[in-house]
């Protein structure tokens, strides 16, 4: 049924549905503020001071950014699936968190002198990068980029890398450790104001720009050779989305951490629901993925009251299960 409806219809109430999650995140938390009182907040009305500092610079950010990487990993995923025609990739089958992680653990433990004074943030996006081409240069057989090899280079490269990070940590001390741990499983906890530019420029810019290429996605699932039947440049299309899907996935990591199961789980459920046409899969699963992080993170921040989870416990909870659903269907 939902496959029948038209974007006209769907994406304005999966946009309501996003902006009426967001504002019961912004409202929710260790200090839980009226429904009332937090509209007349987010709108610019008085409200009391405290509740409005806390609304205004730290729930409204962490909201925004959760959003903004939902709809990131979401899209990555999308994007990564149909490149490699497997609906079991996403972003981090590549290894590029995996280099996010060494980048931003370098730092943390070894402190920005050794990253080339990078802080955490730009030292995990390096990382991100550099596992990427890694992975780009390693799928490539014979000149040509192949899904199989490109899969199975993102997965070795993501063991070496994670080799060296569990080196570093055992080079740091328990504080620092706490500090890598938390960024590892993922968090928006200290969003900032100025993180924000940054990651919706890139989450915007590839998320238009893809939409616009759903019609050579399309082409690109049916194989090689019908896509070049079709007048696809099978080669410099899988470059070009592999390069997009690294550099999406690489912003919202070095911000966010290593949130897992994102990219897997949101474009699946999104093309079992809405179907498989990427110029409707694509806008569908950024709202739905935007939604599902605003609210996996309310959760992180309120099962347990006033002590504060990691976002991948739980998006690994979700997706964990999820993943294992597929395989047991892929071998039916």
């Amino acid at each position: 049924m939902l496959r029948r409806l038209p974007l006209s219809v769907c994406l304005p109430v999966l946009a309501a549905a996003l902006l009426a999650g967001m504002l019961l995140a912004v409202g929710v938390g260790s200090v839980t503020v009226p429904l009332a009182e937090t509209w007349d907040i987010v709108t610019g009305q008085a409200g009391d001071p405290v509740n409005t500092k806390i609304i205004l610079d730290y729930r409204i950010p962490r909201v925004l950014l959760a959003a903004l990487a939902g709809a990131g990993l979401s899209i990555a995923g999308a994007v990564l699936q149909a490149l490699v025609t497997n609906p079991l990739a996403d972003p981090y089958v590549l290894g590029i968190s995996s280099g996010a992680s060494v980048g931003a653990v370098l730092v943390m433990t070894m402190g920005s002198a050794v990253a080339g004074g990078l802080g955490v943030s730009s030292a995990a996006f390096a990382g991100a990068m550099l596992a990427s081409l890694i992975v780009f240069v390693l799928g490539q057989r014979q000149g040509r980029l192949t899904p199989t090899r490109l899969v199975l280079s993102g997965v070795a490269v993501g063991y070496v890398l994670l080799a060296a990070t569990s080196y570093l940590q055992l080079q740091a001390n328990p504080d620092e450790l706490r500090k890598v741990m938390f960024w590892m499983l993922g968090s928006v906890a200290g969003a900032q104001w100025d993180q924000l530019p940054a990651v919706a420029t890139a989450v915007t810019a590839c998320a238009l720009g893809l939409m616009l290429y759903g019609r050579r996605l399309n082409a690109l699932v049916t194989g090689e050779e019908s896509a070049t039947a079709l007048g696809l440049d099978v080669r410099r299309a899988r470059i070009g989305l592999l390069v997009v899907s690294s550099l999406l996935t690489g912003t919202v990591v070095a911000v966010v951490g290593g949130i897992g199961f994102v990219g897997l789980m949101i474009p699946h459920l999104v093309r079992l629901a809405f179907g498989t046409d990427h110029r409707r899969l694509l806008p569908v699963a950024t709202l739905v993925g935007a939604t599902y992080m605003v609210l996996v993170d309310l959760l992180s921040r309120t099962v347990d009251r006033p002590a504060e989870l990691p976002v991948g416990i739980f998006t690994a909870v979700f997706g964990a299960p999820f993943f294992i659903m597929l395989l047991r269907r892929e071998e039916a």
